[in-house]
């Protein structure tokens, strides 16, 4: 073999530069992550083709929202705490979480709607609607509706856990509890009330956002968790438009699996205002 010919197989390993090649009795990356279970939960109930995308597009959606739900929790125990600088952290990495949400749709929608019309008989009932996880953040943010534990009365456990979200304080209603032991006057309504119901704007709320936003420097962590708060609902809204738009793309505007209108359903949810002080205190400024 000339010098400038291929390297030997011993050179090539060599070139790992120490790497270990022997794993046998430790603990390897598919175990760490149980990816015999992860890339075995996968069942497909047809022959089609295009089975295998739907599934992993949307397990890979419930993963990542497992993950929003872990920092919105967190961030929610560090507002009650008045630890503002971690809540930071976790709420921009809720909203970068659902950028990564807004680009999968980009993947359903190499999804034809005959490849859809071939592959939907398979699906049953099931829908996204059902998503419990989804119901989840909905009520952390703020966006409850009691009607919304129905679709989960056939399972005990998960209906235990959507209704103990729908009960708790959402994000909001701990910052709103936040400017008041910060000293700005908030009406008894927005403080104690029925968590389970939808949240009703309040003018002593946007008037404390209002100074915030008047006065940054004296107020900078308040000024910084408002800002947070826009961006989580901003990219929340984003993702719930490419919803709509890759829903109407597949099947126009058929009736859900679920049983909802669908796209004429998701769109009126694209009317739903979470933080609406934090957007109304703009046109105030």
């Amino acid at each position: 073999m000339s010098a400038n010919g291929p390297k030997p197989a011993e050179s090539e390993t060599a070139s790992l530069e120490g790497a270990r090649l022997d794993y046998a009795g430790s603990m390897t990356y598919g175990d760490y992550l149980a990816l015999d279970d992860v890339l075995n939960a996968q069942h497909l109930r047809s022959d089609d083709h295009n089975e295998l995308l739907f599934i992993i597009q949307h397990q890979t959606s419930e993963l990542w929202m497992k993950l929003m739900l872990h920092e919105l929790r967190a961030a929610r125990e560090r507002l009650r705490a008045d630890d503002l600088a971690p809540a930071f952290k976790m709420l921009a990495r809720v909203s970068r979480i659902m950028e990564q949400l807004v680009h999968a749709w980009d993947v359903l929608g190499t999804l034809t709607p005959s490849e859809y019309t071939a592959l939907r008989p398979h699906l049953g009932a099931s829908s996204g609607f059902q998503s419990y996880q989804y119901r989840g953040i909905e009520f952390m943010l703020g966006n409850k509706n009691p009607a919304m534990l129905r679709p989960h009365a056939h399972r005990a456990d998960l209906h235990a856990e959507v209704e103990r979200a729908l009960n708790e304080p959402s994000l909001y209603d701990e910052a709103i509890r936040l400017l008041a032991r910060k000293g700005f006057e908030i009406e008894a309504a927005a403080l104690e009330r029925d968590w389970a119901q939808p949240y009703r704007f309040a003018d002593t709320v946007e008037a404390a956002w209002l100074v915030v936003y008047r006065e940054p420097q004296r107020n900078w962590d308040l000024y910084q968790l408002a800002e947070e708060f826009v961006d989580l609902e901003d990219a929340f809204r984003l993702w719930r438009f490419r919803h709509v738009t890759t829903v109407e793309r597949i099947i126009g505007f058929k009736r859900g699996t679920g049983g909802t209108s669908g796209v004429q359903y998701l769109r009126r949810m694209l009317d739903v205002v979470l933080f609406p002080e934090l957007w109304k205190v703009r046109t105030d400024l």
